[in-house]
C-alpha cells in the first residue's frame, strides 16, 4: 500500500526522520550531542548513509556526491530510500518525515525508493506482514505538490504490473487479463477495446491463434488508447507487450526448474504497456499513446501447435514453426502488422522474449534494438535516469539468414547463437515504420530481493516507458 504523502513548512519535534544534504554543515543537529554528531560525521566518511536511533525515533541521514556518471548518483538515492524503508519496517515505524537540504531531483528519487519499497503481494497469504507505512511529510518547497502526485500516480502502475505479474494463471487467464486492464482503464481515464476469439478469427491473426490452440481458454487481443486533446503529436505512440500468460513451451516444453516455474511472468510486457499507459493517462500527460496486447498461455494439447506446422500471420506471411516455445514472436508479429493501420509515429514493443536476453545482460538491464537510431539513443538515455538501463544489440541483415525456410516465408526459430537479435529480426520483417524492440527477460521477475525491486514482479519498463513518452519534445 502506498502511503499518504503531505508537505510541511518545517521539520516537526518528536518524528522520525531522513535528511538529505550535500554538505553535512547544512544540517543544524538540534536536539543531537557532540558525541552523536561525531559519529555521524564519522560514519559519513565512509558511507553515504548513516542511521541514528534516538528512541522512539529515528534519524537516517544520506549524503549526496557528484559522479561523473550522474544518474548513478540519482540512483543511490533510490536504494537510500529503500534502505530507510528497511530500517522503519524493522523497527515498526509507520510515520516519518523528509527533509531534503540537497536537489530536488535527490529527494525525489530518495522518495521513490521509499514508495517502491512499500509493495507487498500478499493476497493469496493466510498470514499478512501487519507493518504498514502510513505517512510521509515533506519538509520544504524543494519538491512540488505537482512532482508529489505524478511520483505517487507512477509508483501505483509499478504495483498494479507487479500484481499483474504476480498472479499466477489459476487467475489470470487471457480472459482476466483483459478485465484487469479495463479497471485500470476506468480508473485512470484510457479506453480499451478487447477482441475475443471470433473476432481474432475473422481477423486472421493467425500468429496468436496458432499459439493458444492447445489452451482450453480463449485468447484476447486487447487496445488500449490515451488521446489527451492537446497531444504532442498528430501521429500515435504505439505501444505493443507480449501477453503470455503461461508459458509451458507447449509441445517444446520447458524444463521446469528456474525455466517453467516462473513462465507466470511472460505477459511482463503486456502487464508494462498497460501500467505505462495508465500511468500517462493518470497523469494527463499531452501524448497520444496506443496500447496493443495480445494474450493467451502456451499449453501441449492434443489439439496443440507444433513443429512443422505452417502458419500464415495476420499480414499473409507464412511461418515454419521449428519450436513451439518460441512462441511469443509470432503473437507479437500479428500485433506488430496491426499497428500499421494507425500510421504510427513510432512504435516500441516490449517483451520477455529470449532466454539469450537474460545471458547478455541479466536482472540489471534490458535489451534494446530496431531501426530508429535517434529515438533508441533518447529511450537508452531515460533508461539510465530510470535506472531501468537498456543495452544496444546491431540488427544486421546477417542475424535474418537463420529465419529462412524451405517450405514457407519464414521460420519462428533460427539458431541458437545470437538468439536475441534473430528474435528481433523476425519482428522487423512485420514492421515498416520506426520500431524499438525491448527484450526483457531477465528483469521483469526477481528470485531475491533488490533494494526496491521485490522478489518476483518488478515492473521493470513502467517508469522507463512514462518518462521516455512525458519527456518528449
Amino acid at each position: 500500500m502506498i502511503p499518504k504523502i503531505s508537505k510541511i513548512a518545517d521539520l516537526k519535534e518528536n518524528c522520525s526522520t531522513a535528511i538529505i544534504f550535500d554538505n553535512i554543515g547544512q544540517y543544524h543537529f538540534s536536539g543531537f550531542t557532540e558525541a552523536e554528531k561525531d559519529f555521524v560525521i564519522r560514519k559519513l566518511e565512509k558511507n553515504n548513509y548513516c542511521v541514528v536511533n534516538k528512541y522512539p525515533n529515528l534519524f537516517f541521514f544520506f549524503k549526496t556526491k557528484a559522479e561523473k556518471e550522474h544518474y548513478q548518483e540519482v540512483e543511490k538515492a533510490r536504494v537510500a530510500g529503500s534502505k530507510f524503508y528497511d530500517t522503519l519496517k524493522e523497527d515498526k515505524i509507520d510515520a516519518v518525515q523528509i527533509a531534503d537540504l540537497s536537489k530536488a531531483e535527490f529527494g525525489l528519487a530518495f522518495i521513490e525508493g521509499l514508495l517502491l519499497s512499500c509493495y507487498s503481494f500478499e493476497k493469496y497469504k493466510k498470514e499478512k506482514d501487519d507493518f504498514l507505512l502510513k505517512s510521509v511529510e515533506i519538509a520544504g518547497n524543494c519538491i512540488s505538490n505537482a512532482q508529489i502526485e505524478e511520483l505517487l500516480n507512477v509508483t501505483q502502475a509499478v504495483f498494479y504490473a507487479r500484481n499483474l505479474v504476480n498472479e499466477p494463471l489459476s487467475f489470470l487467464t487471457a480472459n482476466q487479463f483483459s478485465k484487469e486492464i479495463e479497471k485500470m482503464g476506468e480508473e485512470a481515464g484510457f479506453s480499451v477495446e478487447v477482441f475475443h476469439k471470433e473476432k481474432i478469427e475473422a481477423l486472421k491473426m493467425g500468429g496468436l491463434l496458432a499459439v493458444n490452440k492447445g489452451s482450453i481458454d480463449p485468447p484476447t487481443f486487447n487496445i488500449l488508447e490515451w488521446k489527451p486533446e492537446n497531444a504532442k503529436t498528430e501521429k500515435p505512440f504505439v505501444l505493443v507487450g507480449k501477453g503470455i500468460v503461461f508459458d509451458t513451451g507447449g509441445l517444446s516444453l520447458k524444463p521446469t526448474p528456474k525455466s517453467m516455474d516462473y513462465m507466470k511472468s511472460d505477459m511482463a510486457g503486456g502487464a508494462v504497456v498497460a501500467s505505462a499507459i495508465y500511468a500517462l493517462a493518470k497523469n494527463k500527460v499531452a501524448v497520444h499513446v496506443i496500447g496493443l496486447i495480445p494474450a493467451t498461455d502456451n499449453r501441449p494439447d492434443g489439439n496443440a501447435y507444433v513443429p512443422g506446422d505452417i502458419i500464415t500471420m495476420f499480414d499473409g506471411t507464412t511461418v515454419e514453426i521449428k519450436n513451439t516455445d518460441a512462441e511469443g514472436r509470432l503473437i507479437l508479429a500479428d500485433a506488430l502488422s496491426y499497428a500499421k493501420k494507425y500510421s504510427p509515429e513510432l512504435v516500441i514493443d516490449i517483451a520477455t522474449l529470449t532466454g539469450a536476453a537474460d545471458i547478455v545482460a541479466g536482472k540489471h538491464a534490458s535489451v534494446v534494438m530496431g531501426n530508429t537510431g535517434e529515438y533508441i539513443q533518447k529511450l537508452k538515455k531515460t533508461g539510465k535516469e530510470t535506472f531501468e538501463r537498456l543495452i544496444e544489440v546491431p540488427l544486421w541483415e546477417e542475424y535474418a539468414l537463420p529465419l529462412k525456410s524451405t517450405v514457407a516465408d519464414l521460420n519462428n526459430l533460427g539458431i541458437r547463437e545470437a538468439q536475441s537479435t534473430i528474435a528481433g529480426k523476425f519482428l522487423e520483417h512485420f514492421t515498416g515504420y520506426n520500431w524499438i524492440h525491448l527484450d526483457t527477460a531477465g528483469t521483469p521477475f526477481l528470485d531475491e530481493k533488490d533494494s526496491y525491486r521485490p522478489v518476483g514482479g518488478t515492473g521493470f519498463g513502467t517508469r522507463l516507458l512514462f518518462n521516455f513518452l512525458k519527456n518528449l519534445d
